[in-house]
Protein backbone atom coordinates (compact mmCIF):
# COMPACT_ATOMS: atom_id res chain seq x y z
CA UNK A 1 0.00 0.00 0.00
CA UNK A 2 1.00 3.13 -0.54
CA UNK A 3 0.63 4.76 2.83
CA UNK A 4 -0.68 3.53 6.12
CA UNK A 5 -4.11 4.70 6.28
CA UNK A 6 -6.53 2.22 7.49
CA UNK A 7 -8.99 0.60 5.21
CA UNK A 8 -12.61 -0.15 5.72
CA UNK A 9 -14.74 -2.36 4.12
CA UNK A 10 -18.50 -1.18 3.49
CA UNK A 11 -20.30 -4.13 2.01
CA UNK A 12 -23.69 -3.23 0.33
CA UNK A 13 -23.65 0.28 0.88
CA UNK A 14 -26.83 1.48 -0.60
CA UNK A 15 -27.68 5.20 -0.94
CA UNK A 16 -31.36 5.55 -2.07
CA UNK A 17 -34.00 3.05 -2.10
CA UNK A 18 -36.85 3.10 -4.48
CA UNK A 19 -38.01 6.83 -5.12
CA UNK A 20 -35.02 8.19 -4.15
CA UNK A 21 -35.53 7.18 -0.26
CA UNK A 22 -32.25 7.98 1.56
CA UNK A 23 -30.09 5.46 3.41
CA UNK A 24 -28.36 5.33 6.16
CA UNK A 25 -25.44 4.05 4.46
CA UNK A 26 -24.55 7.05 2.71
CA UNK A 27 -23.01 8.65 5.96
CA UNK A 28 -21.02 5.25 6.33
CA UNK A 29 -17.73 6.23 4.49
CA UNK A 30 -18.09 10.01 5.06
CA UNK A 31 -17.42 9.13 9.20
CA UNK A 32 -14.82 6.59 7.99
CA UNK A 33 -12.89 9.15 5.41
CA UNK A 34 -13.55 12.26 8.40
CA UNK A 35 -11.74 9.56 10.95
CA UNK A 36 -8.52 9.33 8.42
CA UNK A 37 -8.87 6.03 7.12
CA UNK A 38 -10.18 4.91 3.70
CA UNK A 39 -12.89 2.92 2.05
CA UNK A 40 -13.40 -0.02 -0.48
CA UNK A 41 -17.22 -1.09 -1.07
CA UNK A 42 -18.14 -4.44 -1.66
CA UNK A 43 -21.22 -5.48 -3.61
CA UNK A 44 -22.39 -8.77 -2.40
CA UNK A 45 -24.02 -9.59 -5.82
CA UNK A 46 -23.92 -8.88 -8.70
CA UNK A 47 -27.07 -7.34 -9.67
CA UNK A 48 -28.45 -5.54 -6.06
CA UNK A 49 -31.79 -6.14 -5.13
CA UNK A 50 -34.79 -4.41 -6.96
CA UNK A 51 -35.28 -1.99 -3.79
CA UNK A 52 -31.54 -0.58 -4.78
CA UNK A 53 -31.28 -1.04 -8.35
CA UNK A 54 -31.19 2.72 -9.52
CA UNK A 55 -29.01 3.31 -6.39
CA UNK A 56 -25.86 4.86 -7.85
CA UNK A 57 -22.85 4.74 -4.96
CA UNK A 58 -20.28 8.03 -4.53
CA UNK A 59 -17.90 6.65 -6.26
CA UNK A 60 -15.00 9.18 -4.66
CA UNK A 61 -15.81 8.24 -1.21
CA UNK A 62 -14.38 4.36 -2.30
CA UNK A 63 -10.82 3.22 -3.29
CA UNK A 64 -11.98 0.62 -4.82
CA UNK A 65 -15.47 -2.00 -5.77
CA UNK A 66 -15.24 -5.03 -5.41
CA UNK A 67 -18.37 -7.32 -6.89
CA UNK A 68 -18.51 -10.84 -4.92
CA UNK A 69 -19.47 -13.17 -8.09
CA UNK A 70 -19.92 -16.37 -5.41
CA UNK A 71 -16.30 -17.03 -5.41
CA UNK A 72 -14.98 -15.72 -1.58
CA UNK A 73 -11.30 -16.96 -2.68
CA UNK A 74 -11.31 -14.41 -4.89
CA UNK A 75 -13.07 -11.59 -3.45
CA UNK A 76 -10.72 -11.91 0.30
CA UNK A 77 -7.82 -12.22 -2.60
CA UNK A 78 -8.65 -8.58 -4.12
CA UNK A 79 -9.52 -7.10 -0.67
CA UNK A 80 -6.34 -8.74 1.02
CA UNK A 81 -3.96 -6.24 -0.39
CA UNK A 82 -5.88 -3.40 1.27
CA UNK A 83 -5.12 -5.58 4.61
CA UNK A 84 -8.50 -3.76 5.91
CA UNK A 85 -9.15 -3.72 9.87
CA UNK A 86 -12.72 -3.79 9.60
CA UNK A 87 -16.16 -4.63 7.64
CA UNK A 88 -18.92 -3.03 8.32
CA UNK A 89 -22.83 -4.10 6.49
CA UNK A 90 -24.49 -1.09 4.83
CA UNK A 91 -28.05 -2.10 5.83
CA UNK A 92 -29.92 -5.59 6.49
CA UNK A 93 -28.93 -6.38 3.07
CA UNK A 94 -24.96 -6.51 3.74
CA UNK A 95 -25.23 -8.57 7.24
CA UNK A 96 -25.05 -12.06 6.09
CA UNK A 97 -22.44 -11.26 3.50
CA UNK A 98 -20.21 -9.12 6.24
CA UNK A 99 -20.14 -12.07 8.66
CA UNK A 100 -18.48 -14.51 6.24
CA UNK A 101 -16.58 -12.09 4.80
CA UNK A 102 -14.54 -10.26 8.28
CA UNK A 103 -14.67 -14.09 9.02
CA UNK A 104 -12.40 -14.93 5.80
CA UNK A 105 -10.68 -11.84 6.20
CA UNK A 106 -9.61 -12.52 9.99
CA UNK A 107 -11.11 -9.15 11.35
CA UNK A 108 -13.23 -8.58 14.50
CA UNK A 109 -16.34 -10.28 13.27
CA UNK A 110 -19.60 -12.10 14.80
CA UNK A 111 -18.64 -14.86 12.67
CA UNK A 112 -21.02 -17.59 10.66
CA UNK A 113 -21.47 -19.83 13.88
CA UNK A 114 -24.78 -17.96 14.80
CA UNK A 115 -26.01 -15.98 11.65
CA UNK A 116 -29.35 -17.51 11.33
CA UNK A 117 -29.96 -15.84 14.43
CA UNK A 118 -29.07 -12.53 13.16
CA UNK A 119 -31.05 -12.65 9.56
CA UNK A 120 -33.73 -15.01 10.69
CA UNK A 121 -36.73 -13.53 12.81
CA UNK A 122 -37.51 -16.96 13.52
CA UNK A 123 -33.81 -18.05 14.34
CA UNK A 124 -33.53 -14.89 16.47
CA UNK A 125 -36.56 -14.99 18.83
CA UNK A 126 -35.84 -18.77 19.31
CA UNK A 127 -32.26 -17.76 19.97
CA UNK A 128 -33.16 -15.15 22.48
CA UNK A 129 -35.52 -17.30 24.53
CA UNK A 130 -32.73 -20.40 24.67
CA UNK A 131 -31.15 -17.38 26.89
CA UNK A 132 -33.82 -17.29 29.20
CA UNK A 133 -35.12 -13.94 27.79
CA UNK A 134 -38.60 -13.29 26.91
CA UNK A 135 -39.45 -14.29 23.77
CA UNK A 136 -43.05 -13.89 21.52
CA UNK A 137 -44.68 -17.15 20.76
CA UNK A 138 -44.10 -18.28 17.26
CA UNK A 139 -44.77 -20.49 14.32
CA UNK A 140 -42.32 -20.59 11.06
CA UNK A 141 -44.58 -22.44 8.18
CA UNK A 142 -45.20 -22.49 4.96
CA UNK A 143 -48.31 -24.15 5.37
CA UNK A 144 -51.42 -22.09 5.28
CA UNK A 145 -53.61 -24.83 7.02
CA UNK A 146 -50.55 -25.54 10.12
CA UNK A 147 -50.37 -21.49 10.52
CA UNK A 148 -54.13 -21.20 10.79
CA UNK A 149 -54.68 -23.57 13.44
CA UNK A 150 -51.17 -22.60 15.54
CA UNK A 151 -53.17 -19.21 15.54
CA UNK A 152 -56.89 -21.17 16.57
CA UNK A 153 -54.82 -22.76 19.74
CA UNK A 154 -52.51 -19.13 20.49
CA UNK A 155 -55.95 -17.08 20.15
CA UNK A 156 -56.10 -13.20 20.57
CA UNK A 157 -54.26 -11.11 17.55
CA UNK A 158 -50.53 -12.38 15.62
CA UNK A 159 -47.91 -10.92 13.57
CA UNK A 160 -47.50 -12.84 10.34
CA UNK A 161 -44.13 -11.27 8.36
CA UNK A 162 -41.77 -12.68 6.12
CA UNK A 163 -38.57 -14.57 7.66
CA UNK A 164 -35.98 -12.51 6.08
CA UNK A 165 -36.81 -8.86 5.33
CA UNK A 166 -37.10 -5.69 6.10
CA UNK A 167 -38.43 -2.32 6.79
CA UNK A 168 -42.03 -3.60 7.83
CA UNK A 169 -41.97 -5.25 4.25
CA UNK A 170 -45.14 -7.74 4.21
CA UNK A 171 -45.81 -7.24 8.06
CA UNK A 172 -49.65 -8.41 8.93
CA UNK A 173 -51.77 -7.78 11.93
CA UNK A 174 -54.19 -10.76 12.20
CA UNK A 175 -57.29 -10.88 14.33
CA UNK A 176 -58.53 -14.42 12.63
CA UNK A 177 -57.09 -17.69 11.69
CA UNK A 178 -58.61 -17.03 7.94
CA UNK A 179 -56.35 -13.33 7.87
CA UNK A 180 -53.08 -14.92 9.13
CA UNK A 181 -53.59 -17.98 6.39
CA UNK A 182 -54.51 -14.95 3.73
CA UNK A 183 -51.26 -13.08 5.06
CA UNK A 184 -49.50 -16.21 4.06
CA UNK A 185 -50.65 -16.75 0.80
CA UNK A 186 -49.79 -12.69 -0.08
CA UNK A 187 -46.18 -12.96 1.53
CA UNK A 188 -45.36 -16.54 -0.55
CA UNK A 189 -46.81 -14.95 -3.87
CA UNK A 190 -44.08 -12.66 -3.95
CA UNK A 191 -40.41 -11.74 -2.93
CA UNK A 192 -39.10 -9.93 -0.35
CA UNK A 193 -38.05 -6.80 -0.39
CA UNK A 194 -34.65 -7.74 -1.02
CA UNK A 195 -35.76 -9.81 -4.22
CA UNK A 196 -35.67 -13.26 -2.66
CA UNK A 197 -38.29 -15.72 -2.19
CA UNK A 198 -40.82 -16.04 0.68
CA UNK A 199 -41.47 -19.51 0.80
CA UNK A 200 -42.50 -19.60 4.41
CA UNK A 201 -43.31 -16.69 7.38
CA UNK A 202 -43.16 -16.37 10.73
CA UNK A 203 -46.08 -15.72 12.79
CA UNK A 204 -45.71 -14.47 16.13
CA UNK A 205 -48.07 -13.18 19.30
CA UNK A 206 -48.64 -9.54 19.15
CA UNK A 207 -47.05 -7.77 21.50
CA UNK A 208 -49.10 -5.11 23.89
CA UNK A 209 -46.56 -2.30 24.95
CA UNK A 210 -44.66 0.86 24.65
CA UNK A 211 -42.04 0.29 21.27
CA UNK A 212 -38.79 1.31 21.92
CA UNK A 213 -35.54 1.21 19.28
CA UNK A 214 -32.37 0.61 21.10
CA UNK A 215 -29.49 1.86 18.72
CA UNK A 216 -26.08 0.11 19.79
CA UNK A 217 -22.74 -0.44 18.79
CA UNK A 218 -20.37 -3.44 20.52
CA UNK A 219 -17.00 -4.26 20.28
CA UNK A 220 -15.43 -7.05 21.77
CA UNK A 221 -18.75 -8.28 23.44
CA UNK A 222 -18.86 -4.79 25.23
CA UNK A 223 -21.72 -3.03 24.61
CA UNK A 224 -23.12 0.81 24.26
CA UNK A 225 -26.70 2.47 23.95
CA UNK A 226 -25.77 5.54 21.27
CA UNK A 227 -29.50 6.69 21.42
CA UNK A 228 -32.76 5.38 21.85
CA UNK A 229 -36.24 6.20 19.95
CA UNK A 230 -40.11 5.65 20.90
CA UNK A 231 -42.43 4.52 18.00
CA UNK A 232 -45.95 6.19 17.61
CA UNK A 233 -47.93 3.86 15.85
CA UNK A 234 -51.91 4.53 14.41
CA UNK A 235 -54.47 2.58 13.49
CA UNK A 236 -55.70 3.28 9.95
CA UNK A 237 -55.84 2.03 6.02
CA UNK A 238 -56.78 -1.45 7.83
CA UNK A 239 -53.44 -1.83 9.39
CA UNK A 240 -53.42 -1.99 12.90
CA UNK A 241 -50.08 -1.07 13.81
CA UNK A 242 -49.16 1.13 11.13
CA UNK A 243 -45.86 2.80 12.13
CA UNK A 244 -46.14 6.76 11.59
CA UNK A 245 -43.07 8.72 13.42
CA UNK A 246 -40.61 8.22 15.97
CA UNK A 247 -38.83 10.40 18.41
CA UNK A 248 -35.64 10.13 20.26
CA UNK A 249 -35.76 9.73 23.97
CA UNK A 250 -33.31 10.38 26.75
CA UNK A 251 -30.96 7.92 27.66
CA UNK A 252 -32.38 7.86 31.47
CA UNK A 253 -36.15 7.34 31.77
CA UNK A 254 -38.63 5.15 33.03
CA UNK A 255 -37.57 2.40 33.00
CA UNK A 256 -35.06 2.85 30.62
CA UNK A 257 -32.75 0.89 32.01
CA UNK A 258 -34.53 -2.71 31.88
CA UNK A 259 -35.23 -1.61 28.29
CA UNK A 260 -31.41 -1.12 27.93
CA UNK A 261 -30.19 -4.53 29.87
CA UNK A 262 -32.82 -6.35 27.98
CA UNK A 263 -31.68 -4.96 24.90
CA UNK A 264 -27.63 -5.68 25.46
CA UNK A 265 -28.77 -9.31 26.76
CA UNK A 266 -30.67 -9.98 23.18
CA UNK A 267 -27.37 -8.72 21.61
CA UNK A 268 -25.23 -11.73 23.18
CA UNK A 269 -28.23 -13.78 22.39
CA UNK A 270 -27.72 -13.80 18.85
CA UNK A 271 -23.89 -13.52 18.80
CA UNK A 272 -23.57 -9.72 18.08
CA UNK A 273 -20.45 -9.02 19.39
CA UNK A 274 -18.86 -6.31 17.30
CA UNK A 275 -20.32 -3.56 15.50
CA UNK A 276 -23.92 -1.61 15.51
CA UNK A 277 -27.50 -3.31 16.18
CA UNK A 278 -30.92 -1.69 15.85
CA UNK A 279 -33.32 -3.63 18.30
CA UNK A 280 -36.40 -3.14 18.33
CA UNK A 281 -39.17 -4.27 21.32
CA UNK A 282 -42.16 -3.54 23.12
CA UNK A 283 -42.62 -2.76 26.64
CA UNK A 284 -45.18 -4.12 28.73
CA UNK A 285 -46.22 -4.91 32.20
CA UNK A 286 -44.20 -8.12 31.94
CA UNK A 287 -41.16 -6.69 31.12
CA UNK A 288 -39.33 -5.74 27.54
CA UNK A 289 -39.88 -8.10 24.91
CA UNK A 290 -37.67 -8.26 21.12
CA UNK A 291 -39.33 -7.98 17.82
CA UNK A 292 -36.38 -7.94 15.89
CA UNK A 293 -32.60 -7.33 15.59
CA UNK A 294 -30.62 -6.28 13.14
CA UNK A 295 -26.43 -6.47 12.80
CA UNK A 296 -26.52 -3.02 10.83
CA UNK A 297 -27.03 0.84 11.53
CA UNK A 298 -29.98 2.08 12.17
CA UNK A 299 -32.24 2.65 9.15
CA UNK A 300 -34.22 5.63 8.46
CA UNK A 301 -31.45 7.79 8.95
CA UNK A 302 -32.07 7.64 12.79
CA UNK A 303 -28.03 7.73 13.29
CA UNK A 304 -27.81 11.05 11.52
CA UNK A 305 -30.61 12.20 13.16
CA UNK A 306 -29.18 11.51 16.54
CA UNK A 307 -25.95 13.20 15.29
CA UNK A 308 -28.09 16.44 14.64
CA UNK A 309 -29.57 15.94 18.22
CA UNK A 310 -27.09 15.46 20.37
CA UNK A 311 -23.61 15.66 19.02
CA UNK A 312 -22.95 11.98 18.51
CA UNK A 313 -24.39 9.01 17.16
CA UNK A 314 -24.01 4.94 16.09
CA UNK A 315 -21.78 6.63 13.08
CA UNK A 316 -19.06 7.53 15.31
CA UNK A 317 -19.62 5.00 17.46
CA UNK A 318 -19.62 2.27 14.57
CA UNK A 319 -16.26 4.52 13.27
CA UNK A 320 -14.33 4.66 17.19
CA UNK A 321 -15.29 0.29 17.48
CA UNK A 322 -13.38 0.03 13.96
CA UNK A 323 -10.73 2.29 14.20
CA UNK A 324 -9.83 3.31 17.88
CA UNK A 325 -11.15 0.21 20.12
CA UNK A 326 -9.35 1.96 23.01
CA UNK A 327 -11.46 5.07 22.66
CA UNK A 328 -14.59 3.00 22.58
CA UNK A 329 -13.59 1.29 25.41
CA UNK A 330 -12.84 4.10 27.23
CA UNK A 331 -16.05 6.03 26.53
CA UNK A 332 -18.56 2.75 26.67
CA UNK A 333 -21.07 3.70 28.96
CA UNK A 334 -21.35 7.45 28.71
CA UNK A 335 -25.25 9.00 28.23
CA UNK A 336 -25.69 10.90 25.35
CA UNK A 337 -27.25 14.10 25.97
CA UNK A 338 -30.18 15.54 24.11
CA UNK A 339 -29.35 19.30 23.27
CA UNK A 340 -32.31 19.19 20.63
CA UNK A 341 -35.30 17.91 20.82
CA UNK A 342 -35.87 15.40 17.70
CA UNK A 343 -38.81 13.75 15.87
CA UNK A 344 -39.42 11.98 12.55
CA UNK A 345 -42.81 11.46 11.15
CA UNK A 346 -44.54 10.39 7.80
CA UNK A 347 -47.62 11.15 6.12
CA UNK A 348 -50.26 8.52 5.69
CA UNK A 349 -52.11 8.98 3.19
CA UNK A 350 -55.83 7.39 2.90
CA UNK A 351 -56.66 7.69 -1.18
CA UNK A 352 -55.06 6.63 -4.02
CA UNK A 353 -54.61 7.93 -7.48
CA UNK A 354 -52.55 10.74 -9.36
CA UNK A 355 -51.40 13.09 -7.15
CA UNK A 356 -52.46 16.88 -8.04
CA UNK A 357 -51.07 18.92 -5.21
CA UNK A 358 -50.42 18.51 -1.44
CA UNK A 359 -53.16 20.91 -0.35
CA UNK A 360 -51.15 22.18 3.19
CA UNK A 361 -47.63 21.36 2.35
CA UNK A 362 -46.63 24.74 3.49
CA UNK A 363 -48.43 24.50 6.34
CA UNK A 364 -46.24 22.01 7.70
CA UNK A 365 -43.14 23.88 6.45
CA UNK A 366 -44.34 26.57 8.61
CA UNK A 367 -44.54 24.92 11.78
CA UNK A 368 -42.01 25.97 14.95
CA UNK A 369 -39.54 23.06 14.64
CA UNK A 370 -39.65 22.09 10.98
CA UNK A 371 -36.42 20.61 10.04
CA UNK A 372 -36.69 18.73 6.99
CA UNK A 373 -39.50 16.98 4.38
CA UNK A 374 -39.04 14.87 1.60
CA UNK A 375 -41.46 14.41 -0.89
CA UNK A 376 -41.37 10.80 -1.65
CA UNK A 377 -44.81 10.89 -3.65
CA UNK A 378 -44.54 14.13 -6.16
CA UNK A 379 -47.25 16.27 -7.75
CA UNK A 380 -48.02 14.22 -11.25
CA UNK A 381 -46.69 10.92 -9.64
CA UNK A 382 -49.27 7.58 -8.83
CA UNK A 383 -50.07 8.06 -4.81
CA UNK A 384 -50.79 4.92 -3.18
CA UNK A 385 -52.52 4.40 0.00
CA UNK A 386 -50.52 4.31 3.23
CA UNK A 387 -49.91 0.67 4.25
CA UNK A 388 -46.30 0.41 5.07
CA UNK A 389 -42.76 2.18 5.03
CA UNK A 390 -42.99 1.87 1.49
CA UNK A 391 -45.80 4.05 0.83
CA UNK A 392 -45.31 7.11 2.61
CA UNK A 393 -45.77 9.96 0.26
CA UNK A 394 -43.82 12.63 2.42
CA UNK A 395 -41.75 12.19 5.70
CA UNK A 396 -40.97 15.22 7.56
CA UNK A 397 -38.71 15.69 10.85
CA UNK A 398 -38.45 18.37 13.80
CA UNK A 399 -36.40 19.50 15.90
CA UNK A 400 -36.56 21.92 18.83
CA UNK A 401 -34.59 23.09 21.93
CA UNK A 402 -38.18 22.19 23.54
CA UNK A 403 -39.95 18.90 23.47
CA UNK A 404 -43.11 20.42 23.81
CA UNK A 405 -42.76 22.24 20.73
CA UNK A 406 -41.80 19.23 18.42
CA UNK A 407 -44.89 17.28 20.19
CA UNK A 408 -47.01 20.04 19.68
CA UNK A 409 -46.08 20.12 16.14
CA UNK A 410 -45.86 16.08 15.68
CA UNK A 411 -49.47 16.66 16.78
CA UNK A 412 -50.59 19.08 13.83
CA UNK A 413 -48.90 17.05 11.33
CA UNK A 414 -51.22 14.48 11.87
CA UNK A 415 -54.09 17.22 12.30
CA UNK A 416 -53.70 18.37 8.73
CA UNK A 417 -52.91 14.69 7.40
CA UNK A 418 -55.90 13.40 5.81
CA UNK A 419 -58.22 12.79 2.74
CA UNK A 420 -57.87 16.86 2.21
CA UNK A 421 -54.22 17.00 2.32
CA UNK A 422 -54.23 15.10 -1.17
CA UNK A 423 -55.52 16.64 -3.99
CA UNK A 424 -56.12 14.10 -6.97
CA UNK A 425 -56.35 14.64 -10.77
Amino acid sequence: MADQRAVVVLVDTYETADHGVPQTARHLAPAFLAAGAECVRVQSAPEPPGVYRTSTPTWEHYRDNVVHDGDLGRTVAALEPYRPVAVVPGGEYGVAFADVLGEALGVPHNGTASRAARRDKHAMVEAVRAAGLRAARQIRTGDRDELAAWHRATGGRVVVKPVRSAGGDGVSFCDTPEQSAAALDAITARQNVFSEANDVVVAQEYLVGAEFIVNTVSRDGAHHVCDLWRSRRFSVNGITDLSGACYLVPRRGPRHDEVVDYAFAVLDAVGIRHGAAHAELKLGPDGPCLIEVGARVSGGDLPHYARLATGDSQLDWVVDAALRPDRFHARRGEDYEVRRHFSWAALISPVEGTLRRYTAIDRVRALESFHELWELTRPGDRLRRTVDDTTYPVIVTFMHEVDEIVQRDLGTLRYLDGVGFYELA
